[in-house]
């Protein structure tokens, strides 16, 4: 039996073009989407679109990082950050306005800026099937579909009010590209002190480059402008599971499993959360 066509996909359908033709519009046909030149995308069973062509889905969020990561979240640890996100993105969205959500990851972020504004559609765009599954039912007005950030959005030009990357890998001339002329890029990363006490007991945890933000500035500063910063700081308890999943959710996952971290007194009981979020307007 074809899959129905998901509601929130069907919302934002006039967003997309055809992964390989490039320009062209896709339409639903017998639980896929087809452009008028035939090239046929399957919709997933757990709701996202399936675009990227010519490499397999995949990345290194696995089974096991999404599922630490959505119990992670659920928790509200993080929610200071998706309130954040949040207020910058109203700034920016009119009524009915379009987010598009790169490396959405499981949707949590797209979420929050959606439960904020009623009227809003977004789309959440990731190459981890897995991540989607939950990014499909993160809220009933967020579509997803698998991409790669570094390729060229298959989407149309100027159709965004906002771009959201949160802790996910930028394309600057793609973002520039979907945004509208008035749309705000929106960009959360870490600082150097962020979870800077799990990085000191656990060697493997992914370090921050010294640099990073000087590195930003040189990718964003052909095609936008830095409107306004927002640093969320602020210190975080984790009880036991908590810390193994805050590990376990990132890219060091893939060098430690959970017996190593469950030794006792390996993990911290209370680690620093310090973030920048900021808003760009386009060039």
């Amino acid at each position: 039996m074809p899959v129905m066509l998901p509601p929130a996909l069907e919302l934002s359908l006039d967003l997309l073009r055809c992964p390989t033709c490039r320009t062209r519009c896709l339409h639903p046909d017998r639980g896929a989407l087809r452009c008028p030149a035939g090239h046929t995308f399957d919709i997933a069973r757990h709701g996202y679109a399936g675009l990227l062509t010519g490499t397999r889905a995949t990345s290194g969020d696995d089974a096991a990082m999404v599922l630490a990561r959505d119990r992670f979240l659920a928790t509200g640890r993080y929610a200071p950050i998706r309130q954040a996100v949040a207020r910058l993105a109203a700034d920016s969205v009119p009524d009915r306005g379009t987010v598009v959500d790169v490396g959405c990851g499981t949707g949590y972020y797209l979420a929050g800026i959606l439960d904020e504004l009623p009227g809003a559609r977004g789309l959440g765009l990731d190459t981890s099937v897995r991540a989607l599954r939950s990014a499909a039912r993160a809220h009933e007005r967020a579509a997803a579909a698998t991409w790669d950030v570094f390729r060229p959005f298959p989407l149309a030009a100027e159709v965004a009010d906002v771009v959201l990357d949160v802790f996910a890998p930028r394309n600057p001339a793609e973002f520039h590209r979907v945004l509208r002329p008035a749309g705000r890029l929106i960009v959360v990363r870490p600082t150097g002190r962020h979870l800077a006490e799990l990085r000191g007991r656990v060697p493997e945890m992914v370090t921050i480059d010294p640099a990073k933000e000087q590195r930003l500035h040189r990718a964003m500063d052909p095609y936008f402008e830095a409107v306004v910063t927002e640093q969320v700081a602020y210190p975080m308890a984790l009880l036991g599971p908590e810390a193994l999943d805050l590990v376990g959710m990132t890219p060091s996952a893939r060098h430690l499993s959970r017996t190593e971290l469950s030794d006792e007194g390996l993990l911290p009981d209370r680690v620093t959360v310090s973030v920048l979020a900021t808003a760009y307007k386009p060039r």
